[in-house]
């Protein structure tokens, strides 16, 4: 099967024109545009069913904390995750990683203990690591990019050596490279190590087993996958969130609080502190609907093809002046293109490109994408980043293609 050729008018935004031209929306992964499904399942949990939840008897609540509940178990499903209860719901997973720094690892790292990440990484499973370096003096290493856009792992064996924790991306939000999750749980549960993978660009886009992969902690956005900015997920087996302490305190993670202290609640909401998202989770629970009546696999064989024809349109066009980054194979990557563009009177900046594109209707995003070690292995300072979904087609392409050449035109000199 394949998506449908008219998926574009579920989608509100795309029905849009720009400087005369018609949107075409390269932007998805950076945050992902949202079916008309989505968007009328938040406004009728606000029309009919919005009200605290958990915390009420009367008709209202309880519907509300059913459309919550019924939304993680929606989560769980997609991931196959082997409980509800294993399903956290954060704000994105950027907290998401904070999280499972603050907690899983205030609680379990010493000074000296290592934990590996990648040079591909996005800075938000960067930073939180570099933040416990200085603070509890913990050793970060890091796993290198080979000139193929893959992660090399000659050494991996000596990196995990002695370490606490693996955390890698599952997909690579600047080379679309897709990495062998089995392969690096099976590594560090073998060096004795845990595995968390920052799931963000992958879940949306490939069908998504957390007990397949082996991994210890799952993180992912709503935002990326057609739902709704403000909601993330934290997933970890149940035995590792019942010895993790809580992230934040008050409301809703608390069975008792006297003057003396307080106990925590059962996971997950543990770690759910205050009036959560419930509007968002709804949206969630509804992009997971829509995402599901597409068919997972449909979307990755819709993508795989799109990034063929892409890198082949995008050579043929453009020939040696146009650099994508990653591998070369569309079957090792997602639907991620970025990209130096060398016109004829020179490197074109990616935010000139940008602009330019923006004028034919074309959205790309330009800078470094959260990624800056990545862009010092890369030798850039930015790319020009195109990011496929399944909104986009052959013609989306073709229009990238010609505006490109026409940034080419308006550079040359």
């Amino acid at each position: 099967m394949s998506l449908p050729t008219n998926i574009k008018d579920d989608f509100p935004v795309l029905q849009q024109s720009f400087h005369g031209k018609s949107v075409v929306y390269l932007d998805s992964g950076n945050t992902s545009q949202k079916p008309q499904a989505v968007i009328n399942a938040m406004s009728r949990y606000y029309e009919a069913d919005n009200a605290n939840v958990h915390r009420g008897s009367y008709e209202l609540a309880v519907r509300a904390t059913a459309a919550l509940e019924d939304a993680r178990a929606k989560v769980a499903r997609f991931i196959n995750a082997p409980s509800t209860s294993e399903v956290v719901f954060t704000k994105n997973a950027t907290e998401s990683l904070n999280l499972l720094a603050r907690s899983w690892g205030g609680a379990n790292l010493r000074a000296g203990d290592a934990v590996v990440i990648s040079e591909m990484e996005h800075h938000a499973n960067i930073v939180p690591w570099h933040m416990l370096v200085a603070e509890l003096g913990i050793e970060l290493r890091w796993i290198p990019v080979d000139d193929r856009g893959h992660l090399d792992l000659t050494d991996l064996d000596r990196l995990l050596d002695g370490a606490k924790l693996l955390s890698v991306t599952a997909m690579s939000n600047v080379l679309g490279t897709l990495n062998d999750i089995p392969r690096l749980a099976k590594a560090a549960h073998d060096a004795g190590a845990l595995l968390a993978v920052d799931a963000s660009q992958y879940v949306p886009h490939v069908a998504t087993d957390v007990q397949a992969m082996g991994a210890d902690f799952v993180v992912f956005t709503g935002h990326k996958m057609l739902g709704p900015m403000g909601i993330g997920v934290f997933w970890s087996r149940a035995e590792i969130l019942e010895a993790m302490p809580p992230f934040l305190g008050g409301g809703e993670m608390i069975l008792q609080v006297t003057k003396e202290g307080f106990t925590t609640n059962e996971i997950p909401w543990k770690f759910e502190a205050g009036t959560p998202m419930v509007a968002e989770a709804v949206g969630l629970g509804a992009a997971i609907d829509y995402l599901n009546e597409l068919g997972m696999d449909n979307v990755r064989k819709h993508e795989v093809e799109l990034t063929a024809y892409a890198m082949r349109k995008l050579t043929e066009t453009h020939g040696d002046r146009i650099t994508i980054h990653g591998p070369s194979e569309p079957s090792e990557r997602g639907g991620v293109l970025s990209f130096v563009y060398t016109g004829s009177g020179g490197e074109i900046h990616p935010h000139d490109i940008a602009q330019v594109l923006d004028q034919a209707g074309v959205c790309v995003r330009a800078g470094h994408h959260c990624a800056k070690p990545l862009m010092t292995v890369l030798g850039a300072n930015a790319t020009s980043r195109a990011s496929l979904y399944v909104y986009n087609d052959e013609s989306d392409i073709d229009q990238l293609a010609a505006a490109l050449t026409a940034a080419d035109d308006m550079f040359s000199f």
